[in-house]
């Protein structure tokens, strides 16, 4: 039976999912290019000095949503780990893999910019703050994940002993998200929510913008990275040698 669910369900091949990825990933690398651009120029040219802080509260249109995708890709790769590990499916494991080193990156440059954010508001580079050491262990998460992959050379017996990994760490991050209501800490908290935002309105647009930028490069991102994986892990098969010719 022809249903919508059963044409999507054939993308869950990594030949079809090939394919696909082929055709979506310039289209998000485009938006992200556009989005970032708009996002930086509203970010550090349009948006208002803040009161307190200064030009250097600027850090945040870069800090904040690499903090968020840092979380969100680590539960979307733990996601399709998961799923790997419950269903046996080639795909969820080449995508894990696929996301690990964005969101690797993307840890990695919230604390670059939170130590760049903190020195001028706190007096120093680092401090075992809750939400700074668990982000500090979400990177470690992603690095473990990395190297407990390559390490292991049956591909598949490596999704699923990383897939564990991921899906252990996974308690990580809603530590991570709720360690300035937990615990005394000298991190803010969040200047948007669900109630409304205590941000400038044209603060805010530039933040919002360069939170979906950062969305749409982790999406292109990983859809070339996927790319890659299926062809090196389907490098025998008929199809990838016409893929290539």
């Amino acid at each position: 039976m022809n249903t919508p669910v059963t044409r999507w369900f054939k993308f869950a091949s990594p030949q079809s999912f090939y394919f696909l990825a082929g055709k979506m990933w310039p289209w998000f690398a485009a938006l992200a290019t556009v989005l970032l651009l708009v996002g930086l120029w509203i970010s550090f040219f349009v948006a208002p000095v803040d009161a307190q802080q200064g030009q250097g509260y600027r850090i945040i249109f870069v800090h904040v949503p690499a903090s968020q995708m840092s979380m969100l890709i680590y539960l979307v790769m733990a996601a399709w780990a998961g799923l790997g590990l419950a269903f046996n499916t080639r795909l969820s494991g080449m995508m894990a893999s696929a996301l690990a080193p964005t969101g690797a990156l993307f840890a990695f440059l919230s604390l670059v910019t939170g130590a760049l954010w903190g020195k001028p508001m706190w007096g120093a580079w680092w401090v075992w703050d809750a939400r700074l050491t668990s982000t500090l262990i979400l990177l470690f998460l992603y690095l473990g994940f990395m190297a407990l992959h390559a390490s292991i050379d049956d591909p598949r017996r490596a999704d699923r002993a990383s897939a564990v990994l991921a899906l252990v760490g996974a308690v990580n991050v809603p530590i991570i998200y709720f360690s300035v209501k937990w615990w005394n800490t000298l991190h803010q908290g969040a200047s948007v929510s669900l109630k409304g935002s205590s941000m400038a309105s044209t603060m805010l647009t530039g933040m919002l913008i360069m939170v979906v930028a950062f969305w749409m490069y982790a999406i292109a991102i990983a859809l070339v990275r996927v790319r890659n994986i299926i062809l090196d892990r389907e490098r025998h098969t008929e199809w990838v040698k016409h893929a290539v010719a």
